[in-house]
């Protein structure tokens, strides 16, 4: 196989040297603060350069396949660089560039350079932000293209290895629950974008969202802009390439896991219509089989956006985002206790969902407007059974057919009145929510004579509810000082139809204020207050119990951030910054049944908030972070972040515990150079400290295993224990070969190269004999319903299971 493939790649290094062909980079230069054309911007690329026309545009031609940074310069407007810009000949690299107007004088201190371009702070969020680019997110190793995974290597992002499944996407920011986060693309809310997402949070295997799409994303785990609702952890804004005005280009990427195809161009001849399209069919049915998992995951997702230029100040986009998801279950050939456990742990799970949008963005004399309009739903049906197979399937335990929807109205507008930069709006939004649920939480139990010595409990009910919320905003920021000081403050507020106290929009005033104060050159000092607010999910909502709404009485979680940090910008190309803050936490939603805070939950793939709750939760975080980043220069490039963090929530005994995501500890070092001839080597270290977990009540386990598939945890002693701390490292390695209009880019990527354990939270489970045919007793008898004879045991082994994947991407 290592032959083969060596000489695979000499023949394509010998066809390269027959038919090298070059690149272009094209694209449009726009004022950061208005949004306006710009005209006679100067695009430099080593001798390279090109000049925008009237309309912003530019192209630079005859390019040599490869990476590079690049120059945009223009009288009155401080100079960016756009580094690790990718050159090939297969598609034409298309870029949206922002600049921002210079700052003239800063007092007393002299500015050596105004290019400061690896900086991701703005005066309405100057700390707590950090700026991905497509090629960092395409190159990151181990991540599969997953945007979710590659923001896992930033400063106060954990996941959620070790503390449910390492596997999965849950995005936790400073200790907040995977919940608190919102995501939007080009504008429009995108609530879901990981597949078989768990309903009530936000996590997935896997994510949605199509990397080739993506131009850059921006994370900000505080300071948030006014115009934001419903986040109290982070907000992510990814925002879009357009599609290429000048010819039809597309690329095809396959690997082991999943063939995804996406083309872009011009739907008309003057290029004022453009178009991006993609589809992605997953494989990892056939590799689960392969290598004898139980589980069959089966996923679809498919994107677009249509562009459409009116007029210089007129811009229309219409977007969508969608997946279809099937998570099924199939006999494992060689049976072992952890693939029979996941069997009957974990329910089917049968998902679509979508956004569809379309925003209109119109320019004005001192600024600019956008409006959007957009329908996002997710589908939802679980099922259950104490046998997930078999012609016997045995008891049902749950069964969720489950609808949410929201239609929104956005209108937001921003304007520049001297040196003031003002914002301000509303949106409007109108739910649906539908569901149906039965959900058996302890099984009926009789003892040898018939005498029933535990109850059934079980959890029915039918609801469907329609209701509205509202919001709206002020953001207002302006520079003191001659410049050396930036001020920005927003309030918002958000009510809602639905709960007893939500239409009071006092109840959830949100102001926020946020300082920078430049220290010296390169060195800035920066702080913000806030207050945010999150209505509870809408599976909380909708629960009922015995025709009435049990929740109705909610409260909007609340959350302070305190947040201060310095920044040294040592180069254009080179940033450091330390933070520390402080999050409080009020209202935070507990379980009635099990006496716990839900932002302990939403790491697994069961339903959150089906079930009554209280809203006198508390809770807390805080700690520090230093993130260093380097950008492409002399073909290397690297982060490297350190987090300590606390997070706690009270119970339902007013105390505080651990949350189930109190890692203490976040580290992680990606590493990446470019090599000649299109070479590329990439490396990725994280180490996590272990999280508590809470241990298993050994009576009620040991009665309710057989029909529950699981173990019941002893809540009365939450997260007392800690696993282990968790480290992996993954390395990527990318060839790149050019032809006349074609690009061929081969890549392996090793996912845990060195083999380190993973670290898994106990399964409780019985011991079953030597072939896993059956469950040993105490008594050599069968084993009884209420698990009486049975011989309780822990699977707590993780396995050092190596990931390689070999795929190819075509461009053409």
């Amino acid at each position: 196989m290592l032959k083969r493939l060596l000489l695979l790649v000499l023949c394509m290094s010998y066809l390269t040297l027959q038919a090298q062909s070059n690149g272009t980079i094209a694209g449009i230069v726009i004022d950061k603060t208005s949004q306006k054309p710009l005209s006679g911007a100067i695009i430099s690329l080593g001798k390279l350069s090109a000049i925008s026309d009237s309309l912003g545009r530019f192209s630079l031609k005859g390019i040599d396949p490869g990476s590079y940074n690049i120059s945009i310069s223009l009288i009155s407007y401080a100079t960016l660089t756009k580094f690790n810009v990718s050159v090939t000949s297969g598609n034409e690299n298309v870029l949206n560039v922002e600049l921002e107007p210079l700052v003239k004088e800063l007092g007393n201190v002299t500015i050596k350079s105004n290019r400061r371009t690896v900086k991701a702070a703005t005066l309405e969020t100057p700390l707590s932000v950090q700026r991905l680019t497509t090629e960092e997110i395409k190159n990151s190793p181990g991540s599969n293209f997953d945007i979710s995974r590659v923001i896992q290597t930033l400063p106060g992002v954990g996941g959620t290895a070790g503390s449910t499944a390492g596997f999965r996407n849950d995005i936790i920011i400073r200790g907040g629950a995977p919940n608190e986060n919102v995501y939007y693309l080009d504008g429009i809310e995108v609530p879901v974008i990981n597949h078989f997402t768990t309903q009530g949070s936000a996590g997935g295997p896997t994510g949605i969202l199509n990397v080739s799409f993506i131009e850059d994303v921006k994370l900000s785990t505080s300071a948030f802009d006014a115009k934001y609702d419903n986040t109290l952890s982070s907000v992510f804004e990814f925002k879009q390439k357009r599609g290429n005005t000048e010819r039809v280009q597309g690329n095809v990427r396959l690997s082991a896991t999943e063939l995804a195809a996406t083309f872009d161009g011009p739907l008309s001849n003057n290029g004022k219509t453009t178009f991006l399209a993609s589809a992605r069919r997953s494989y990892l049915q056939f590799l689960f089989k392969l290598i004898d998992l139980p589980i069959r995951p089966n996923y679809w997702d498919f994107q677009y956006k249509i562009t459409h230029q009116f007029d210089k100040k007129t811009t229309l986009t219409f977007l969508g985002v969608g997946a279809i998801d099937q998570f099924s279950f199939a006999a494992p050939k060689n049976a072992t206790p952890e693939k029979l456990y996941a069997l009957n742990a974990n329910p089917s799970i049968n998902q679509w969902s979508y956004t569809v949008g379309a925003s209109l963005k119109r320019l004005m004399r001192n600024g600019y407007w956008n409006l959007s309009i957009s329908r996002n739903a997710l589908n939802n049906n679980n099922q259950k059974y104490q046998n997930n197979l078999g012609p016997d399937k045995g008891v049902l335990t749950l069964n969720v057919d489950s609808r949410e929807t929201e239609n929104k109205l956005r209108l937001d507008v921003n304007q520049v009145f001297g040196n003031w930069k003002i914002s301000h709006g509303a949106d409007l939004q109108y739910v649906e929510y539908f569901n149906n649920t039965y959900q058996l939480i302890r099984p009926e139990i009789k003892d040898n004579t018939g005498n029933v010595t535990q109850q059934a409990i079980t959890a029915l009910y039918g609801t469907n509810v329609n209701f509205v919320k509202a919001g709206a905003f002020l953001q207002a920021g302006k520079r003191f000082f001659n410049n050396r000081l930036g001020v920005s403050a927003g309030i918002r507020s958000d009510v809602n139809s639905f709960t007893m106290n939500g239409g009071n929009p006092f109840k959830t005033i949100s102001p926020r204020i946020s300082f920078s104060y430049v220290l010296a050159d390169k060195w800035n000092l920066n702080a913000t207050i806030g207050n945010y607010y999150k209505l509870p999910p809408y599976t909380v909502l909708g629960f009922q119990s015995n025709g009435l709404y049990t929740n109705q009485q909610a409260d909007y979680t609340q959350c302070t951030h305190y947040v201060a940090g310095i920044e040294h910008l040592r180069s254009e190309a080179t940033r450091f910054t330390f933070e520390v803050f402080y999050k409080k936490y009020n209202h935070v939603p507990i379980s009635i049944i099990d006496g716990i805070s839900l932002s302990n939950l939403g790491g697994d793939f069961n339903i959150l908030g089906n079930e009554p709750v209280s809203f006198f939760g508390k809770g807390k975080s805080y700690g520090f972070e230093f993130f260093a980043q380097q950008k492409l220069t002399k073909r290397f490039y690297g982060v490297f972040s350190y987090t300590f963090f606390r997070s706690e929530y009270t119970n339902a005994n007013n105390l505080y515990a651990p949350s189930s995501w109190d890692n203490r500890h976040l580290l992680s070092f990606t590493w990446g150079y470019k090599f000649n001839h299109n070479w590329e080597l990439g490396l990725k270290f994280r180490y996590q400290g272990g999280v508590p977990y809470t241990p298993y009540d050994d009576n009620l386990s040991r009665q309710n295993f057989l029909t529950l598939g699981t173990g019941i945890f002893d809540y009365s002693k939450i997260n007392t224990l800690r696993l282990g701390a968790f480290n992996s490292s993954d390395m990527r390695i990318d060839k790149k070969w050019n032809y006349r209009r074609a690009t061929l880019d081969l890549y392996l990527d090793v996912m845990n190269w060195y083999a380190a354990k993973a670290v898994v939270t106990p399964a409780y489970t019985f011991k079953r004999n030597a072939d896993n045919t059956a469950f040993l007793t105490t008594d050599g008898q069968p084993i009884k319903p209420d698990g009486s004879n049975a011989i309780p045991y822990l699977l707590t082994a993780g396995d050092a299971i190596v990931t390689p994947t070999i795929g190819f991407i075509v461009e053409f």
